[in-house]
C-alpha cells in the first residue's frame, strides 16, 4: 500500500516532472516521480541494469545491452548450469560473463517481474506462430 510523504523539488525540477508526467500517457507526477525513485534505487543497487521503453512497457536491460529478461531466457535454455551457464550465455549473447553475472543477480531480486515479461513473450511468440501458420495454410 502507498503512504503519502512530503518531498521537496526545486521548482525546475518540479516543472520538468510535471512535463514529463503528462506528456507519459498522462501518469500523474506522483506515479512518475515514484518510478523514476524505484527505478534509480534498482539502478543503484544494480549497476549497469537500466530501464527502457519498448512495445511491452518499460522493462529493465543491460546498459547497450539486451532486455534482462531475454538473457534470463537465455540461461533457461541452455544445456549446462552453474558458472558454465553462465559462461554460455555469455558466448551466445558476446557479452561479458560480468554482465550476465548482473543480471543473475538482478534477478534474483525481481524475480516474479521478471518471470512474467518472459511469460508474455512466450506467450506472444506462440501467436505470432499461430498467426503464420494460418496464413501458411491459405496461401498454400
Amino acid at each position: 500500500m502507498a503512504k503519502p510523504t512530503s518531498i521537496r523539488f526545486d521548482e525546475l525540477l518540479l516543472a520538468r516532472l510535471r512535463r514529463r508526467a503528462q506528456a507519459a500517457t498522462g501518469a500523474s507526477t506522483s506515479a512518475l516521480a515514484q518510478r523514476l525513485v524505484d527505478e534509480g534505487l534498482r539502478m543503484a543497487d544494480h549497476p549497469g541494469i537500466l530501464f527502457k521503453d519498448g512495445p511491452t512497457g518499460r522493462r529493465a536491460a543491460l546498459a547497450y545491452g539486451p532486455d534482462v529478461w531475454e538473457i534470463i531466457k537465455v540461461l533457461r535454455e541452455v544445456d549446462e548450469r552453474g558458472p558454465t551457464a553462465i559462461a554460455a550465455a555469455a558466448d551466445i549473447l558476446a557479452l561479458d560473463v560480468s554482465r550476465i553475472t548482473l543480471v543473475v543477480a538482478y534477478y534474483s531480486d525481481y524475480r516474479d517481474e521478471v518471470d512474467a515479461e518472459i511469460a508474455a513473450a512466450d506467450e506472444a511468440s506462440e501467436r505470432a506462430e499461430r498467426a503464420w501458420r494460418v496464413q501458411q495454410r491459405l496461401i498454400a
